[in-house]
């Protein structure tokens, strides 16, 4: 069930589609919000501008800025990775624009109806990730038709002395510096995530657009190789965060569990970053993965940071109204 009432727009309150000159405005609004959230700014500027860069994202459509006078208080992107009824969305509000906030909710979700029904898609199925104490309000989003579908844990741990690992008789690791390696780093990410919760598949060519490739270390991918089975796993990770080390993904192929490759990985991260001189690093774990990702973070001392849920809401196409008024 969603919401039958648009919300009108409080009186002082402005909207208008965001540029690429609005990274900064954007980036500060969503440290702001991190700072209430997690008690600490998380979010860097390399990674607002590489959404609102991205493809997928038409920004005169797909974006929006609330403000109030001259202050940003809200901020919205929508982008569609499906090609059918999967629209993903983030929607970011101070907590005290309720009003404003639930405004930009009726201009997302007609607009993402709207993308669905372009795709021939008969429903939206919509996502966004919240912190799991938000600037939201919560009953109000429960109230529009939105549910919690998924939780993810930040896992973290500090670096100190971390000495490489030995990898053992038979396995060798390689950073992915060379555009094959790339390649096949993509693969094997496409192959090992095909079983997670929300994964659409990518080409190779739309993963360097996701993982903003114009600014990628290609230097903090790493393969394992497995004599007689072949490339086997994967790790991707990121030196651009000020707060820690991030390790993005990590990916076994499942005829290749069980061979302490993930763990071989891990704490190869640990001590590439360890050695650079970074002291904290950290990464996003599905709870509900059946791979076993959880304990093994945590068998190398990563520890609850702070949580964030998949919310979703499915709307039929027929409800889209006017998402650019």
């Amino acid at each position: 069930m969603t919401s039958t009432h648009p919300t009108p727009l409080p009186p002082g309150l402005t909207v208008r589609p965001a540029t690429l000159d609005d990274a900064e405005a954007v980036c500060a609004l969503l440290n702001e919000i991190d700072l209430l959230e997690i008690g600490r700014a998380e979010t860097e500027l390399s990674e607002v501008r590489a959404d609102l860069k991205h493809p997928e994202a038409d920004l005169e459509c797909d974006s929006w800025l609330v403000f109030d006078g001259h202050r940003l208080v809200a901020y919205g992107l929508l982008w569609d990775e499906s090609g059918g009824e999967r629209i993903d969305m983030d929607h970011y509000t101070l907590p005290d624009r309720p009003l404003g906030a639930l405004h930009l909710f009726d201009l997302m979700e007609a607009r993402a109806a709207e993308r669905a029904a372009a795709n021939g898609a008969d429903r939206a199925a919509v996502h966004m990730h919240l912190n799991i104490a938000p600037t939201m309000d919560l009953d109000a989003l429960r109230g529009r038709g939105w549910r919690a579908v998924r939780r993810y844990n930040v896992m973290a741990r500090p670096l100190s002395a971390e000495p490489l690992p030995t990898p053992p008789p038979g396995v060798t690791l390689r950073p992915c510096v060379a555009e094959p390696d790339r390649r096949q780093a993509h693969a094997l990410l496409q192959t090992t995530f095909t079983d997670h919760f929300d994964f659409q598949p990518r080409t190779y060519e739309q993963w360097l657009d996701d993982i903003d490739a114009e600014h990628v270390d290609w230097s903090l991918l790493w393969i394992a190789h497995v004599d007689g089975l072949g490339d086997a796993a994967v790790l991707r990770s990121r030196n651009d965060r000020a707060g820690m080390a991030w390790i993005a993904n990590i990916g076994v192929l499942r005829e290749a569990r069980g061979r302490g490759l993930g763990s071989l990985l891990l704490r190869h991260a640990f001590g590439h970053y360890a050695a650079m001189g970074r002291d904290r690093i950290g990464l996003g774990v599905d709870t509900d993965n059946t791979s076993g990702a959880l304990a093994l973070y945590e068998r190398h001392g990563m520890k609850l940071d702070f949580a964030v849920d998949t919310w979703e809401l499915t709307r039929s196409v027929g409800e889209a109204g006017t998402a650019g008024e």
